[in-house]
């Protein structure tokens, strides 16, 4: 004999699994709200659940537009009925706090206007025309080998890739980044000896000077003209910072040997912001000089990657690694928002700076570092290399003739590599006057002057070509030529 289902039990049945899920989706989908109800307070639950409302709506911490969550679901998230609830959201909605309509979730009433003015980012103002030395091509950033890396690596992260894991960061990239230092750069790159840091360049040479300070280091020298940030972030950690010259030979070795500083951060490939490349005896001199006194060099690999007229020109920490802490990024490869950094630690450093990560920052981020040895390893950072190549050599032509057609007074240097080039002025023209006007054209203009803490050397300015367009360069050198006009003596 087969059994019968009474269908005013299959009713309640399919009544009741529509509560549960209407329930489950309640819990899933419904905005966080932080109140507090106090149930040992005389005042009643419902009139501190509408002064709790109101004050967050005035104070601005519920913006006008701002989503609540319903009745129901508020309810649930307090532990009181719903009747509570929905008698506070009718009161506020007769203040004119809330509106409240049939089908859609509560919100605070559009024309409320909060106690205070809610408070502004500020913003960076977009230039007409930027000729920003430190700055890539961020449109050219390559979104999709990218995220294919990064689904790659999420798909194929373990549980324990997404706890905190090794200070160095993790194994795929340190020896996905060993492997590739040492083809592309000459250096000589062990994974036990690599470091990968989340904040880009200024994170490892922040983590490096706090090293040396702990290692009894006072000084630092630095290389004078220089980026002032990176003078500043060096200042900042306590070390006192002492400025050697560069010259069309790059660092100046025995002014560094003169100032005796117990360490020192150059720019051997591509100095910035002159464009010299650091003379090959004077490389073996300072690694000389690192032996000597048993200091340490920091090695800023700046625009390595970028060569159009010469040979490449290898990494320094080739030619001395227990002498020479490596720093890289993918600021200027890729993007600067990704806030990848490398260090190649000499091995007298390694246990230091581990605890220096450590009691900072405990580990780097992981799925991106997983994501970026992805893309090291399929070979999309060398084909993005090989096509910002290209890209960047046709602006710097194209900034190179325009130069040449309207400011045919000024030298141009540093054009073999990198992003950006130095125009050199005659003596009797003031720099500063010069970027005055540029300035006040909207142009994204620095002068060398403002790089240098010594006074002195010529006027000139550090012009980069990598942000804007080939048209675009031409009507910035257009409009700086107007400038230099208005600044003439």
């Amino acid at each position: 004999m087969r059994a019968t289902v009474e269908p005013s039990l299959t009713i309640v049945k399919v009544q009741f699994r529509a509560d549960f899920l209407y329930q489950l989706s309640v819990r899933r989908h419904a905005p966080e709200l932080l109140l507090r109800l106090d149930r040992r307070s005389r005042e009643s639950l419902s009139s501190q659940l509408e002064r709790q409302l109101r004050d967050a709506v005035r104070a601005g911490r519920l913006r006008p537009g701002a989503s609540l969550p319903s009745t129901r679901a508020l309810a649930e998230q307090l532990g009181v009925s719903r009747g509570l609830v929905v008698n506070a959201y009718g009161q506020l909605r007769a203040e004119g706090y809330l509106l409240l309509r049939q089908g859609a979730a509560p919100r605070v009433a559009p024309t409320v206007v909060a106690a205070a003015p809610p408070r502004r980012v500020a913003r960076d103002r977009v230039p007409r025309f930027n000729l920003r030395p430190d700055l890539p091509d961020f449109g050219a950033f390559p979104r999709e080998e990218w995220l294919k890396s990064y689904r790659s690596a999420l798909k194929q992260a373990k549980d324990r890739d997404l706890a905190y894991g090794d200070v160095r960061g993790a194994i795929p990239l340190r020896a996905a980044l060993a492997e590739h230092l040492g083809r592309a750069r000459g250096a000589l790159a062990e994974p036990e000896h690599t470091f990968v840091v989340g904040g880009g360049f200024a994170q490892a040479v922040g983590l490096l000077c706090r090293v040396l300070q702990r290692r009894g280091a006072r000084t630092i020298a630095l290389e004078d003209p220089g980026h002032p940030v990176i003078r500043e972030i060096v200042r900042r950690t306590g070390l006192t910072t002492l400025p050697v010259p560069v010259d069309a030979q790059g660092l100046d070795v025995a002014a560094l040997a003169s100032a005796d500083p117990d360490a020192v951060l150059v720019t051997p490939a591509h100095q910035f912001p002159t464009g010299v490349v650091l003379d090959p005896e004077r490389r073996s001199e300072l690694i000389a000089w690192a032996s000597a006194k048993g200091a340490l060099i920091l090695e800023d690999d700046y625009d390595a990657e970028y060569r159009y007229d010469r040979s490449p020109v290898g990494a320094l920490q080739g030619l001395g690694p227990e002498h020479v802490a490596y720093i890289g990024s993918a600021s200027k490869t890729l993007a600067p928002t990704l806030r990848l950094g490398w260090i190649l630690a000499p091995g007298g450093v390694v246990r230091e700076l581990a605890d220096e990560v450590l009691y900072t920052m405990i580990a780097p981020p992981g799925l991106q570092q997983l994501a970026f040895a992805d893309f090291l390893g399929r070979g999309e950072l060398d084909r993005h290399l090989r096509r910002m190549r290209a890209r960047y050599r046709r602006r710097r032509d194209t900034l190179v003739r325009a130069l040449a057609r309207e400011l045919p007074m000024a030298e141009i240097r540093g054009i073999a590599a990198g992003l950006h080039v130095v125009a050199v002025f005659p003596p009797e023209y003031d720099e500063g006057r010069i970027l005055e006007e540029a300035r006040a054209r909207q142009i994204a203009v620095y002068g060398l002057r403002e790089h240098r803490v010594r006074a002195g050397g010529a006027p000139a300015l550090v012009l980069g070509y990598a942000t804007a367009s080939e048209s675009g360069l031409r009507a910035a050198v257009r409009e700086l030529a107007a400038a230099v006009d208005a600044a003439a003596p």
